[in-house]
């Protein structure tokens, strides 16, 4: 069924699940939610399963009319929300209708927010998922960020028999400096052995920052004398902190299918919501860790979501 009509589409609004696995090997990236935390919540607000797609909106949020009653839920970054003129509040179902108008401001805090409707967004499956993929116009809607008029329909399913919301104390917090832990990898050996330079300093989210990669800025990290300064083309994956020619790491994100640097170290699964929800000028620093350590606390913040209850 019609869901809504785009009234206008904010900064960078596009339709994203979970991502798209398996075709790397093509040049086809797994895209998919970068904060993956804020979307699950956002399904399971308005009664759907986490694998269902919903809308990924950056810094500057979209305005939607709606032609049915739904359930929707924005979550992740912190945005002012309104419906039909009167404020909303984000991590909690509400209850729309035929004609209601729902407008999400700019970001106060964070990056990205995340809107579900009951049903999901319904689009054709592209290699196994609904995402988008922006730089090979595949997937999502028509392969791209929304515009102005466009209609986007969901499935129809019951709506919810009361309202959910997120308990407070489990509502992140998008601070404008954030610790990212990392396991060495798989280039560090090109690297000071202690990677000094990576764990002593700060570095600043410059404003190449996109669903492809971070590029920072701070104390340079050079590779070690004899070492080459590029290495041949090999596949990557997200969080990979590669080291380019000028020194200044990139962290690879979910748009990338090869790096022809050298990867000094990855930023664990867990923490990629946390740099996903930084904008240019928030600084990073980062922790080492090893890979046990990486997996328990993988499977930790799993647990403790699954162990969520919303009131």
């Amino acid at each position: 069924m019609q869901a809504f009509e785009v009234v206008s589409p904010g900064g960078f609004t596009t339709v994203q699940d979970k991502g798209r696995f398996g075709f790397q090997q093509m040049g086809v990236p797994i895209c998919g939610v970068l904060d993956t935390f804020a979307a699950d919540m956002a399904n399971r607000l308005v009664g759907n399963d986490d694998s269902l797609a919903v809308l990924e909106i950056t810094v500057t949020g979209p305005s939607l009319r709606f032609f049915a009653p739904l359930e929707i839920a924005v979550t992740g970054a912190e945005m002012d929300m309104t419906l039909n003129g009167r404020p909303m509040a984000q991590w909690r179902s509400m209850r729309v209708g035929p004609d209601d108008v729902l407008t999400l401001s700019q970001v106060r805090s964070g990056c990205r927010a995340y809107l579900a409707v009951s049903g999901g967004i319904d689009v054709p499956r592209v290699m196994g998922s609904f995402s988008t993929y922006v730089g090979g116009g595949l997937g999502g809607y028509q392969g791209r960020p929304l515009k102005i008029g466009d209609i986007l329909d969901a499935r129809e399913v019951p709506l919810l028999t009361r309202d959910l919301a997120m308990p407070e104390n489990m509502i992140p917090e998008y601070p404008s400096h954030v610790v990212l832990r990392v396991v060495p990898g798989p280039q560090n050996d090109y690297f000071d052995p202690k990677m000094t330079a990576l764990f002593t300093s700060q570095y600043m989210v410059t404003p190449k920052a996109d669903r492809m990669g971070y590029r920072l800025m701070g104390e340079k990290i050079p590779i070690r004398p004899g070492m080459p300064k590029s290495i041949v083309s090999e596949p990557s994956m997200p969080g990979g902190i590669q080291i380019p020619a000028d020194e200044q790491p990139i962290i690879l994100l979910v748009e990338q299918t090869v790096g022809g640097y050298a990867k000094i170290a990855t930023v664990i699964s867990t923490d990629i919501p946390k740099l996903a929800q930084t904008t240019p000028g928030d600084t990073l620093s980062f922790e080492g860790i090893d890979l046990a350590a990486a997996h328990r606390i993988y499977h930790e913040a799993r647990r403790k979501q699954a162990d969520i209850r919303l009131d």
